[in-house]
């Protein structure tokens, strides 16, 4: 268990710089592949929207977290930190939604790739990095919170969040839409530019020259993409959101 939380410890230093380099070359190493190794067949089109599908759902969930009540995942000083306990909102009904999102985030880009390293890699090293950040985040919380936490991991599922009752956990809140254009550009402009560079990519992997016009109609979708993140960055710096 402390070799566990030793992991966590350097995971959560450094996930800014491991976790991304670490899902893209595991998308490089092992060569994407059409499904039935088909590139007519249209279960690649429903792979793809499967996977964007699923994506879609991951930034949903941490826009509703991040909405109702945010939580400082960097910690301080690049070490776990929390002056409270929070426990409303989306917290009410999962321990860990941001990092589920991160998941459902993974899980669909890895879809969209379809890369047998990125499936035998990429995913287990992204549960072994954040399982160890959480059993990280967990002592710290049950150390500073005692009985408090206990009572709130009662409650609550660590992970998979519990349907019933959301109504009634953000009763009283206003939903912060400032505060996810702010928290969430990032994460969002990071994995759509993630999801049409990994369909690029398959393309050329798998069909070649042939893919040359659907790569060249799917670059055209990064200009608007990056208008908008640029857009959003100037509003943030001058401080209007």
């Amino acid at each position: 268990m402390k070799l566990f939380i030793k992991l966590g410890q350097f995971f959560f230093k450094f996930r800014d710089f491991l976790f991304g380099p670490v899902f893209l070359g595991s998308a490089l190493l092992g060569k994407p592949r059409f499904p039935g190794g088909n590139p007519h067949l249209d279960l690649d089109l429903v792979m793809d929207l499967c996977g964007v599908a699923i994506a879609a759902s991951g930034e949903v969930l941490r826009s509703l977290t991040v909405g109702y009540e945010y939580i400082k995942r960097g910690g301080l000083n690049k070490k776990v930190y929390a002056d409270h306990l929070v426990t409303g909102g989306v917290f009410a009904h999962s321990r860990n939604p941001l990092y589920l999102g991160n998941f459902l985030i993974l899980l669909g880009l890895a879809l969209i790739i379809n890369s047998w390293a990125v499936y035998w890699i990429g995913i287990p090293l992204f549960l072994l990095g954040y399982g160890s950040i959480i059993a990280v985040e967990e002592n710290f919380l049950r150390g500073k919170f005692g009985k408090e936490y206990e009572d709130y991991c009662q409650r609550v599922n660590r992970f998979w969040p519990r349907g019933s009752g959301f109504q009634k956990s953000i009763e009283g809140m206003t939903f912060n839409w400032k505060r996810v254009i702010s928290k969430e550009h990032g994460t969002f402009y990071v994995w759509v530019s993630g999801a049409l560079l990994l369909r690029m990519i398959s393309l050329y992997f798998v069909l070649g020259q042939e893919a040359v016009p659907q790569i060249r109609g799917l670059s055209w979708v990064f200009l608007p993409l990056v208008l908008s993140y640029v857009l959003v960055r100037f509003f943030k710096k001058t401080h209007r959101i």
